[in-house]
């Protein structure tokens, strides 16, 4: 055992602000730490977003933040402080968070009469991002489902059908991989049963309807597996317990390496391929909406943009002038 004393704990750093704001910025931290029981993450990122913050303002009006300057805040000072922000090349998803911890800080600040926050309602926050779905091609969801896919791997058999299946029911039935791997084997769809209940988000619950491929992709990871399933979850880790999604989204990494797909290939990526093949199919909105078990269709809605995004990038790759000058003959 090593004599030497032991470091001592790091402090955080100071919050650069008059000495109350600066006691009160600390008290803050404990607080979301203690009775909200944010992650170390979240308050490090926190914390990071208000001296950002706080050190502006020392440098924007010339003075340490105390309760009278931050009392007097005006919608300009906002907007000085985002405008810098992005000046350092935060986009809009960090720029939004900073504004959360900060409006979270000065909440709590006001509960003590050290700030004022009726500034917030007077700015317009940046819009957040809205990145489109990753959805594979057709030919490529088909084989990330085939177990043949993966016949070289060094697998027992059954693993490489229980992947298969399992991912099958996340391009076959649209299901969430949580949702996939929380089937239990009494309620397995095979042979005539061609639906499953699934209890999905905010507890809500739907039926969804298996189609015959993965009937039998399930059918042949039950043939196969070792283990009795009977009584417990369907899908299984190999040492009997429920499988973890970590697995499934290893394998798929292994997949998308060997086939040369992007790191969007996901298993979530083959839920956004369901949804997005039967759009392209014909299907309806509404349906497509139940299936996916989306309490908003607008969240549903998101599918025909991505649609639309493939038809113009196969027109524009398929069209003589697509992307083109057109010269006059």
């Amino acid at each position: 055992m090593s004599d030497s004393p032991a470091k001592p704990a790091r402090k955080p750093a100071a919050f650069p602000a008059a000495p109350e704001i600066a006691r009160a910025a600390q008290d803050w931290l404990d607080y979301l730490s203690g009775e909200k029981r944010c992650s170390r993450h979240t308050l490090a990122a926190y914390a990071r977003d208000a001296r950002f913050f706080l050190a502006f303002l020392a440098e924007h009006k010339g003075a340490p933040a105390n309760a009278a300057l931050l009392g007097a805040l005006a919608p300009a000072d906002l907007r000085a402080f985002m405008a810098r922000r992005r000046a350092q090349g935060v986009e809009n998803r960090s720029l939004l968070r900073g504004l959360a911890a900060v409006r979270s800080l000065m909440r709590f600040l006001e509960k003590r009469d050290l700030a004022k926050t009726d500034v917030f309602a007077a700015i317009r926050a940046p819009k957040r991002p809205h990145a489109l779905p990753k959805a594979l091609g057709v030919a490529d969801a088909r084989e990330l489902v085939d177990p043949a896919t993966r016949a070289g791997e060094a697998r027992e058999p059954w693993i490489i059908a229980r992947d298969a299946a399992a991912l099958a029911l996340l391009y076959g039935a649209g299901l969430r991989i949580s949702e996939a791997l929380s089937i239990d084997r009494d309620a397995a769809p095979i042979g005539k049963i061609d639906r499953v209940t699934i209890h999905g988000k905010g507890g809500k619950t739907r039926v969804a309807p298996i189609i015959e491929p993965v009937r039998r992709a399930i059918e042949d990871y039950i043939r196969l597996c070792p283990h009795e399933l009977s009584g417990g979850p369907l899908f299984i880790g190999a040492r009997g317990g429920r499988l973890s999604p970590r697995i499934l989204q290893l394998a798929m990494e292994r997949m998308r390496g060997a086939l040369g797909l992007p790191d969007s290939a996901t298993p979530h990526a083959l839920r956004h391929s369901f949804a997005t093949h039967l759009l392209g199919r014909g299907g309806d909105l509404r349906s497509i909406q139940e299936l996916l078990g989306h309490a908003s269709l607008s969240t549903t809605q998101i599918y025909a943009a991505v649609d639309k995004q493939r038809l113009l990038e196969a027109y524009r790759s398929a069209h003589p002038r697509a992307g083109r000058g057109e010269s006059r003959e």
